[in-house]
């Protein structure tokens, strides 16, 4: 997990590439486009913001992009609770309705937001390359809040693209300036799967249901009706894989796995993965107390494999990490 970088310090100009080897970048004006031996992608600057842009990510090796809106993208800080009380003091964008198709049952609320894939609009991550990894970190601060709450709670998120491998390693983390019995973020892990009948997609495995053929999804369903995960109520799974196989969609032939890992199991406090015109693959983590002042974060590995077997394999490598750092020199999961 050793990398060498080369810091990319930000540019008056539209466009500028730099390359280590086989690891290169580009900076346009609205996004960052990456490209590793086994992967190419986009990070957007404007827009519709937060981790990987929608089917940017390219798995050299079989020729599959994501079939979504993007990988690893991220919303609101939530609670457990109802807003109905004060909804008509809440900005727009922060009202939370339940009881719905869309939402499910249980009740939750914001505590800030925006929605930061939809309302941040500009983001500006700084790029570092290195001899064998491509870096990028990016953030923001939430600048709208509950009635009582405070606004400032900083949101970041590193990508790691190494140079030998088919996916990427990404950590959110949420610096809070409220307390909260049982904060959490929620955010599309691996992301959603845009289809027509299981048109991009044959099936879905999830680590602690099995395995769900493209099929379930033909017809909307609610959250808490099929497929969905609870921490309090399933328990801590041995580990925590959402992934769907893709399918070619000339063929109809199913192709390579693409996966979202959260690798620490107990952390993902709700998961949801149902249907609402597509794949809807929300998850949510922490729903444990949190004071003013403190942080809670999660790390995932995003990318292309071939079996369920091989995903065991690199979840178990890694298991366990909560935090990604790094420094001039390398990168670590701790």
């Amino acid at each position: 997990m050793y990398c060498l970088f080369l810091i990319l310090l930000p540019m008056a100009i539209l466009s500028h590439a730099a390359s280590a080897g086989d690891l290169v970048t580009e900076e346009v004006e609205d996004e960052i486009r990456i490209e590793t031996p086994h992967l190419k992608a986009a990070i957007r600057r404007k827009g519709y913001v937060t981790g990987v842009a929608a089917q940017s990510l390219l798995d050299k090796k079989s020729g599959f992009r994501d079939a979504g809106f993007g990988l690893d993208i991220v919303d609101w800080i939530m609670e457990p609770g109802s807003d109905e009380a004060y909804r008509d003091r809440l900005e727009k964008e922060l009202i939370y309705e339940f009881d719905n198709p869309w939402h499910g049952k249980t009740a939750k609320r914001s505590i800030e937001g925006p929605q930061i894939c939809t309302q941040a609009r500009e983001l500006h991550p700084t790029v570092t390359v290195g001899t064998d990894c491509i870096f990028i970190e990016q953030s923001f601060k939430y600048r709208t809040a509950a009635p009582g709450r405070q606004t400032g709670s900083t949101w970041t998120q590193r990508l790691v693209f190494p140079g030998n491998t088919r996916y990427f390693i990404s950590m959110d983390r949420i610096d809070a300036v409220n307390s909260s019995d049982a904060m959490f973020l929620r955010l599309d892990m691996p992301g959603h799967i845009k289809h027509t009948r299981g048109d991009t997609f044959s099936q879905v495995y999830l680590s602690y249901h099995g395995l769900i053929p493209a099929s379930e999804f033909f017809e909307n369903f609610a959250p808490h009706e099929k497929f969905s995960y609870v921490r309090d109520r399933d328990g801590v799974p041995e580990r925590f894989i959402r992934a769907y196989q893709l399918k070619d969609p000339v063929t109809r032939k199913a192709g390579s796995w693409l996966a979202g890992m959260t690798l620490d199991p107990g952390i993902p406090s709700e998961a949801w993965c149902h249907q609402r015109g597509y794949v809807c693959m929300i998850e949510e983590f922490g729903g444990r107390p949190v004071k003013a002042g403190e942080s809670f974060s999660a790390v995932f590995i995003v990318g292309y494999f071939d079996s369920i077997e091989e995903m065991h394999i690199v979840y178990d490598k890694y298991k366990g990490a909560t935090t990604l750092e790094f420094s001039a020199t390398d990168w670590k999961l701790k």
